[in-house]
């Protein structure tokens, strides 16, 4: 552990209290620094401390009298990766489908006292449906929008791009509940066809390099994520509609 000291100067008002102050705090304890925590408790003190220091933001760390900069600046100081805004991630899509099976894995127990049966693949690939239902609901019109850079049918009507989400999320919800599959599984079936030769095209033909809209997050790229949840939901429609007419 180290023994050296760091001054760290954050806004703490009554109104205001820098989250980036407490994570600087939090970091240098982390990395065994004695903190020297000044707050800031007015809008006149910080403007004070911007002046003097020369600096427009808050939080400022100070290490053996060397202005070391704000948090992300402390990250760096530290050889640690801060974390990008804009930077590519598929941690959204890591995080839902594993939420998505871990809810099957729970409907499965709850239902049949057991951890897997074919059943949980249906359950898992219907949950994930919903939630990337929800993911774009949640802000329609930038999904819409995000929509339009390559999905074929959204270019010619763009109402289609803000009706897609519900579609999505219905259809998972009835496909969980097995109603209705004479709606549900053509519905499907027609938003993943669209959907896989609009990714196809966009991705491995036209070798464009576009975000994808499917999570409603600007940051998870178009192409392998968008194709496995078209083809996903296209398998499901398919195999569904085989069992109807079976």
């Amino acid at each position: 552990m180290k023994n050296e000291s760091a001054t760290l100067y954050r806004m703490v008002m009554t109104d205001h209290m820098c989250p980036y102050g407490i994570k600087s705090k939090d970091l240098l304890q982390r990395q065994g620094y004695i903190v020297d925590d000044q707050h800031l408790t007015s809008r006149e003190e910080v403007d004070n401390f911007k002046m003097e220091h020369g600096v427009k933001t808050t939080p400022q760390t100070f290490i053996n009298d060397v202005r070391i900069g704000g948090f992300d600046d402390l990250v760096e100081h530290f050889g640690k990766s801060a974390k990008q805004k804009d930077s590519v991630t598929y941690q959204p899509v890591i995080v839902l489908f594993g939420v998505a099976f871990a809810l099957a894995v729970a409907v499965t127990w709850l239902v049949n006292s057991a951890l897997f049966q074919p059943q949980t693949i249906v359950w898992f690939i219907s949950i994930a449906m919903v939630l990337l239902g929800l993911q774009k609901l949640q802000d329609l019109d930038t999904f819409a929008t995000m929509f339009l850079n390559y999905d074929l049918l959204a270019q010619k009507w763009v109402r289609y791009g803000y009706i897609y989400p519900f579609v999505e999320t219905v259809a998972g919800l009835l496909m969980m509940m097995g109603v209705l599959t004479w709606l549900s599984a053509p519905a499907t079936l027609i938003v993943a066809g669209i959907g896989t030769v609009s990714v196809i095209k966009a991705v491995y033909i036209d070798k464009r390099e576009l975000k994808c809209a499917c999570l409603g997050d600007s940051r998870v790229p178009l192409g392998f994520v968008s194709l496995v949840e078209n083809l996903m939901m296209l398998g499901m429609a398919l195999w569904m509609i085989a069992r109807m007419i079976s």
